[in-house]
């Protein structure tokens, strides 16, 4: 279980607890609430209140809520690219949905991840930091508690996150790289297809072409934005489909079972260590045997 924990300086002498956790823990304001309430701050080893005021040598503790999620468990294999106590990184397989919704209530990443507690003595809440597709495969970050989740998204809201994605779509794009700034929404709220959209939220994606194939391209894309189907809108709206993608115009759905798409490196400032993290998840069997197909003779 993270703990945190500051001893008090000179400088900080006799203030009180409340002003020293918000000074040096940035907390939300609802996690701060939640531990309050819990009674989760720690002086020199036992509980203290927040009005209670400090000396030069004291240490301040707090320890986060436990936390527990509840999905019934399934023996689904998970590809662990890296764990630690407060976060989870895994390649995710194509076709495995992430989290339980009403057409797919089981045989989710969810109950993947509660029989992987479960038979490895450990138990904490599922906070999935971002979200894939069924059909999109690759890294997938998931925090072990409301501190690094709540972190973790601010980089996002404030583009200090690195995702890169491999595609192999339709065609042969012109050029080696480009980048795609036009807004996305829903059309139809009874559908799930997005669109590009006037009033469409504003989305952006840069990309490179590492490799022409036959008739298609193999593309690496950059997402400053992270909107639903964001790649598989922005590429299609350009005339470039991702291949084997059927919602968005893809073909030559024979090379391969699904859209040719994966989460392929992951780079972000670990909450806890305060370091940059990378991560990199290489290209699975489908998508090398598509490109092999599709390679020039």
């Amino acid at each position: 279980m993270t703990q945190f924990r500051h001893i008090v300086t000179a400088e900080d002498n006799n203030m009180e607890v409340r002003e020293i956790t918000k000074k040096y823990f940035d907390f939300s304001s609802r996690l701060r609430n939640r531990i309050k309430r819990e009674k989760l701050t720690m002086r020199n080893g036992r509980p203290t209140e927040g009005w209670h005021r400090v000396e030069t040598g004291d240490e301040i503790s707090i320890t986060l809520p436990d936390e527990r999620s509840y999905f019934p468990p399934q023996p689904i294999p998970i590809d662990i690219v890296y764990e630690d106590d407060d976060l989870m990184v895994i390649n995710k397989q194509p076709g495995l949905v992430v989290h339980p919704t009403k057409g797919h209530p089981a045989g989710t990443l969810a109950n993947a991840l509660t029989y992987y507690m479960e038979h490895t003595g450990r138990s904490w809440k599922i906070r999935f930091v971002n979200r894939l597709d069924m059909d999109t495969s690759g890294l997938l970050l998931v925090a072990k508690n409301a501190y690094c989740q709540n972190h973790i998204t601010n980089q996002m809201r404030t583009n200090r996150i690195e995702k890169k994605y491999l595609a192999i779509v339709c065609g042969n794009i012109a050029g080696n790289a480009g980048k795609i700034a036009l807004p996305i929404g829903r059309p139809d709220p009874e559908d799930v297809r997005r669109g590009v959209m006037k009033d469409g939220a504003p989305s952006v994606t840069r990309y490179t072409v590492p490799e022409q194939l036959r008739d298609h391209s193999l593309v690496e894309l950059i997402l400053e934005t992270g909107r639903t189907h964001q790649i598989r809108v922005h590429m299609s709206h350009i005339g470039h489909p991702v291949l084997g993608d059927q919602l968005y115009g893809g073909e030559n759905v024979s090379l391969i079972g699904r859209q040719a798409l994966h989460a392929k490196s992951l780079s972000f400032i670990h909450p806890i260590t305060k370091e940059k993290v990378s991560f990199e998840a290489p290209l699975p069997d489908d998508m090398l045997k598509a490109i092999a197909l599709l390679s020039p003779q």
